[in-house]
Parts: C-alpha cells; structure tokens; sequence
C-alpha cells in the first residue's frame, strides 16, 4: 500500500478552540462530558473515555475547497494534556477503526471527488479502500467520514516512499 499518514486538524485549530471556546464558524463550543461510546476526537484521533470532557464545534475542512467543500462538526478533548497530536505514519487512525460504518471519500488535485473510489465500509474494514483509493494515481488526498451523519474523522494523505 502506498505510504499514508492520518492527518488531525492543526495544533493551531485545537489550541484556538480551547482558548477561545469558539468554532470555525464563531459559534460556542459544547462542552459534553464523555458518557458512553462515540466521541472521536479530531485531534489525538482516539475515542474519548467516559468523564473526559470534549468540545463540539463546526471545523472548517481544509480539503477539498469548491463544490465539495463543507464543514463538519467534531469533537476536540477539551484539555490539551489529554490529547497528544496523533503523529503515526502508516497507521489507521482509532478514531476510525471503531466506527461502525465510515465512507472514504477521495479527491483529485483540483478537489473533485472520484466518485468510482468512493466506499462505505464497516471501520474495522477500511484498510482495502483506503488502499484502493491511495494507490489510484489520481487521487490527491481522501477524506474519511462518519457514514450516517457524514462527520469528518480524519483527512489522509499521501506520504512519500521510504
């Protein structure tokens, strides 16, 4: 498979979220205290656990911008200290891998969704088109979403050969 890497939202996102307390969108975040399963933070890209807090605002997705560009809300650990940046090359976000059912959603360069890439699959089976789509030449960058309320989870970019 072709060399790939997560991507969280930026440290200057999470950092602006929690000292501000306000969205992409300048709404107030809602804070939510973890009290089941779910809450996927867009950040360290790990579930939050139950009496964690969170914050839930609307992010401005960076890619793709024209037609297909939209925000989504997502989850953010309201502490820093809980929430290490997820960093892992090669590695399926847990974010992801926990869903029950996501949708990867591939782009070419100039943000055009490749419809006959597109996939929904159970979490725990993405790596085959996740692959699918990294390997196609004219894919430029896949994102991966929540398939029922279609949530970013995390964007996925290509990394180059080792």
């Amino acid at each position: 498979m072709t060399r790939f890497r997560c991507t969280p939202i930026p440290e200057a996102t999470a950092t602006r979220w929690r000292q501000t307390g306000q969205d992409d969108r300048g709404n107030a975040l809602i804070r939510r205290l973890v009290d089941g399963p779910g809450f996927p933070c867009r950040h360290c890209l790990r579930l939050g656990q139950v009496g964690e807090a969170m914050l839930l605002g609307s992010y401005d997705l960076p890619f793709p911008l024209g037609v297909y560009w939209t925000p989504s809300p997502i989850f953010l650990h309201a502490e820093a200290a809980d929430c290490p940046r997820f960093e892992a090359a090669d590695a399926i976000a847990p974010t992801v891998l926990a869903n029950g059912l996501v949708s990867v959603r591939a782009y070419d360069a100039d943000g055009l969704c490749l419809y006959d890439l597109g996939q929904v699959t159970e979490g725990a089976d993405v790596a085959a088109p996740l692959a699918r789509a990294l390997d196609d030449p004219r894919t430029h960058r896949v994102n991966i979403h929540t398939a029922r309320p279609g949530c970013l989870l995390t964007a996925v970019e290509r990394l180059p050969a080792a």
